[in-house]
């Protein structure tokens, strides 16, 4: 018997160019003052921060490699920098080495992951955003309590297959607000809703309300399961999209929150938005004929980039940089136990901002 090799495509992976390498944006006349107007927050929250730093003080600590299950955090850039200093990314439990150090991502994990770690003899560091924990206590709680729990997410995201796994035959996934309409419930009078973090704050509470209205005993949880910063930042482009003719967000197609980040952009007046993981996806035809230019990151985005974005606006007559600032963030969060001592026994260290020192 023969066997044929097949050639898979082998997918784009953006690619960060040197500033010389990057096409110039060119400075064309329009009516009006050009101007950006920056949003702010922006780019890293707490969470990300936390498990992005984890991996660099892994790989401080044992040295490369250390594996990480998923992607630490939804961006492409973060991730080919770790690749380089020695991260191995993974998709399952099942190709890390017996015995290795493993991460798993900010979007945490289900119970039967850690359990296949432990199976491994696997030495696993939990970079979980602590306000997705949160939530998969909720589930538990509310499972344990014999509730049936509509969690509202997408379906296949990381962070919903973990949340799932903590109450696996009490979880239900809502995708959107129209299957609310249609989910079955097998007691509408103990129901409770959680949520993905880093969906739309309005989406979701659209689907709240209309699942509210089909059972009108439908609990909510302790608390807003929407994460801070991904509520901030929608408020913030909110702000900045009314009084824009386009709106760049730069953030990585996987990443929830930098998507809807343009979906808020142009419901919120932005007469164009667009997503770019790098400066030199910007396209000269975006800007013709605008004169403001909102610019905002998502959760998971380095400040860098940005930072190079704004460069290339600026080489276009984008020189004027306005913020517009809604909230202030000073929420810090502690290394996973496993790093809180580093390799001379002090405590880590946080820098301006409440960033973790690296």
């Amino acid at each position: 018997m023969s066997s044929t090799a097949i050639s898979l495509p082998v997918p784009h992976v953006p690619r960060r160019l040197r500033a010389a390498e990057r096409p110039r944006l060119e400075n064309r006349p329009v009516d009006g003052v050009k101007r950006v107007l920056l949003a702010a927050p922006r780019g890293y929250c707490a969470g990300v921060d936390r498990a992005v730093v984890a991996v660099e003080k892994a790989l401080e600590r044992y040295g490369a490699p250390v594996y990480v299950r998923k992607q630490i955090v939804h961006n492409i850039h973060v991730v080919t920098e770790l690749e380089q200093k020695g991260a191995i990314f993974v998709e399952e439990i099942d190709e890390v080495p017996e015995g290795a150090n493993v991460v798993f991502s900010a979007h945490g994990v289900s119970p039967a992951v850690v359990q296949e770690a432990s199976d491994r003899s696997l030495h696993a560091i939990d970079a979980t955003c602590p306000l997705v924990t949160k939530v998969h206590r909720e589930a538990v709680r509310f499972a344990r309590d014999d509730f049936e729990i509509l969690l509202i997410g997408h379906e296949g995201h990381e962070e919903v297959e973990g949340t799932a796994g903590h109450a696996p035959e009490r979880v239900t996934i809502v995708n959107s607000p129209d299957e609310a309409d249609t989910v079955v419930v097998k007691d509408p009078s103990k129901v409770v809703w959680l949520s993905q973090t880093t969906l739309s704050v309005d989406e979701t509470m659209e689907t709240v309300n209309r699942l509210r209205a089909r059972f009108p005993d439908l609990q909510n949880p302790p608390s807003d399961d929407i994460c801070y910063a991904t509520q901030n930042r929608q408020v913030a482009i909110k702000k900045v999209a009314a009084g824009a003719d386009l709106v760049i967000v730069v953030g990585s197609s996987n990443s929830s929150n930098s998507v809807r980040l343009v979906e808020v952009a142009l419901e919120y007046g932005a007469k164009a938005a667009y997503r770019v993981d790098y400066a030199d996806e910007v396209k000269q035809e975006w800007l013709d004929g605008v004169n403001t230019v909102g610019v905002t990151s998502g959760a998971s985005v380095p400040e860098v980039l940005v930072e190079e974005v704004l460069e290339a606006l600026s080489e276009a007559g984008y020189a004027d940089i306005e913020e517009v600032r809604t909230a202030e963030e000073d929420l810090m969060f502690s290394l996973p136990k496993e790093l809180r001592q580093d390799l001379s026994g002090k405590r880590d260290e946080r820098g301006p901002g409440g960033r973790i020192s690296r």
